[in-house]
């Protein structure tokens, strides 16, 4: 009772989720975004999951009128797959096709009609249910595959697609695994309610989600590491369904020690696959294989250059940032080691390495020869050691001799700013070493002009950072002369006068009040450039700093003279700095007007 309970609830789950797809389907036929045979395929799916969860609660369904309505169910998706794509695209398969299609569900709808009619035995046969679910279901992945293929704008085709299709592939999975035992399996055949019920809800939420978007192309791609995995996972998944269905046989024909062969069996198997697909040779030559079989570029462009960029982007110092330059570049091309030369005055020196131990410190190249010229005119990617029919071995004459030296070396790389050659990379030999094609050497010829722009920015950053600093300290050392000046003014107009009023007591106390002042000035200068005492910022008195600025300029001709402001105006700054700048302004002022002129004003 317990398993009919659950197949019940499987399948009255499904009906309900199916009436909901069907509300949506009428919606979007009211909208004109799809044919009416979806309608239709979606009713005749209620019925067909309600008569089923009735067969486990109430009433009993004879086999016959079950096949009848499997048959049905087939024929109204399979009818509504090639409807919708009439629809989608105003255009028609093949009348061959649609024959044969058609063709098929109708024969056997006609057969099984005809046993009914006859009251035939072979309708109780569970083997003709199995058959015909099998071939029909068939039939409705190969329309669902014509429709995907051949509907280009409008996604919720995509998704109809997707979601029928997984449908019929559980339906194969299923009868197929029921032919091979001569019996339904109870589990998968509960459960198909259920199934059906979530890729119903999965095409209601996608349907309902995409129905107000304008139509456009969209192609679902196999990324390459998707491809990677799931070529993994099904050899390994071939590989153990190999062995399970051997130590099946050998459980079942073993005897006694079947079991434990069995076992021992499957478990040598996930050992032997757990050992392979560790190794990164094995890895490496799976990903080679992949690449040259299911893709029609030996690399993933986008994987590539966005993994270049964020590589590249990463705030860091010079010598990092090379380092990591060498690093994205071999990483690209499985390389383990390079080395990076920039040019210096002439010369091209190696200023970074990556893994790598240069041979000998004497391995710099002048910028005029052969080697570096074909690199700048012609973009030149070397293959010291490239055999066979190829070009790359054409310039290598121009290599200079040090280069033999590094041991494992596998290509030098140009990096060229429009045609200025910045500098030249180094690459070690990969563990696969594949024959250099036009595809690797336009990437290494990409990637190459990519490293010496950032390089290149690089160093503009760096020379723009210190240019920043010398303009900052030149700044700072005239605003310094232009105190010390003014302080040396000071100090030379006590010495000018001192031989006429050193006898004057009032003279000698003015002396000695400037030469504090100019001591107190000097010590807080010093004291603020060693960073000994911070900037005292307070709100001051504008008027106030203006007539403290005059004052220490009324020694200079002419004379200033101040037009306050009625109004009072405070400013937040640093008083001695602030004061100084105003004299400054003052004095500059000063030295700019002739002294035979009125008062500076």
């Amino acid at each position: 009772m317990e398993h009919n309970y659950i197949a019940y609830m499987s399948y009255l789950g499904g009906g309900a989720i199916f009436a909901a797809l069907t509300l949506t389907f009428i919606y979007l036929w009211r909208q004109k975004l799809c044919h009416f045979s979806l309608i239709i395929a979606g009713a005749v799916s209620i019925i067909w999951q309600l008569t089923i969860a009735g067969n486990y609660q109430h009433y009993s369904l004879d086999r016959e009128y079950l096949l009848l309505l499997e048959t049905l169910r087939y024929g109204a998706w399979i009818n509504a797959l090639l409807a919708s794509l009439q629809f989608s695209t105003d255009q028609q398969l093949p009348i061959k096709f649609r024959r044969i299609i058609y063709g098929i569900w109708l024969t056997s709808l006609a057969v099984i009609i005809s046993l009914i009619a006859t009251d035939h035995s072979l309708i109780q046969n569970s083997n003709l249910l199995i058959w015909n679910n099998l071939i029909l279901s068939i039939a409705c992945l190969v329309s669902v595959e014509q429709l995907y293929r051949n509907t280009h704008e409008n996604r919720l085709m995509k998704l109809f697609s997707l979601s029928i299709g997984a449908l019929a592939a559980y339906d194969i999975y299923l009868f197929s695994y029921s032919l091979i035992f001569d019996q339904i399996d109870l589990g998968l055949w509960q459960s198909r309610g259920a199934v059906n019920g979530a890729a119903a809800l999965f095409l209601t939420i996608g349907t309902l989600a995409l129905s107000n978007q304008s139509p456009q192309k969209t192609s679902i791609s196999v990324s390459r590491p998707v491809a990677f995995y799931t070529t993994s996972m099904t050899a390994a998944g071939g590989f153990l369904a190999l062995m399970a269905i051997g130590g099946y046989y050998v459980q079942l024909y073993g005897g006694e020690w079947g079991r434990i062969i069995q076992v021992l069996v499957l478990f040598s198997a996930l050992l032997f696959i757990s050992t392979v697909f560790v190794s990164q040779r094995v890895r490496s030559l799976l990903t080679v294989w992949i690449n040259k079989h299911f893709f029609q570029h030996k690399y993933d462009y986008r994987h590539e250059w966005l993994g270049l960029i964020q590589s590249l982007s990463q705030p860091t110092g010079q010598q990092d940032f090379q380092q990591r330059a060498i690093e994205a570049v071999a990483s690209i091309f499985k390389s383990d080691s390079g080395c990076l030369w920039l040019e210096n005055n002439g010369q091209f020196i190696p200023c970074q390495s990556y893994n790598m131990a240069l041979p000998s410190s004497d391995m710099s190249e002048c910028s005029d020869t052969p080697f570096c010229k074909a690199m700048q005119e012609q973009e030149w990617v070397f293959s010291p050691h490239a055999t066979g029919n190829n070009n790359l071995n054409e310039a290598n004459h121009l290599l200079p001799d040090w280069i033999y030296k590094i041991p494992d070396l596998w290509l030098a790389l140009p990096l060229l700013t429009e045609q200025h050659l910045l500098g030249f990379m180094i690459l070690t030999k990969p563990k696969h070493d594949n024959p250099l094609t036009w595809e690797d050497l336009d990437l290494l010829k990409a990637v190459g002009r990519q490293i010496a722009s950032y390089l290149d920015r690089q160093e503009a950053a760096e020379q723009l950072a210190q240019a920043r600093q010398f303009d900052a300290f030149n700044k700072l050392t005239a605003f310094i002369m232009h105190d010390l000046k003014n302080l040396i003014a000071q100090q030379a107009l006590v010495v000018a006068n001192a031989a006429k009023h050193k006898e004057n007591p009032a003279f000698i106390e003015d002396a000695i009040n400037t030469i504090d002042n100019s001591v107190n000035r000097m010590s807080n200068l010093l004291r603020k450039l060693q960073q000994q005492e911070p900037s005292e910022v307070r709100c001051l008195n504008l008027n106030k700093m203006l007539i403290e600025a005059a004052k220490k300029c009324v020694d200079i001709k002419p004379t200033p003279s101040l037009r306050l402001s009625a109004e009072d105006m405070n400013i937040d700054a640093d008083r001695d700095y602030l004061i100084m700048s105003l004299a400054n302004i003052i004095k500059n002022a000063q030295e700019a007007t002739s002294s035979t002129k009125s008062e500076a004003k």
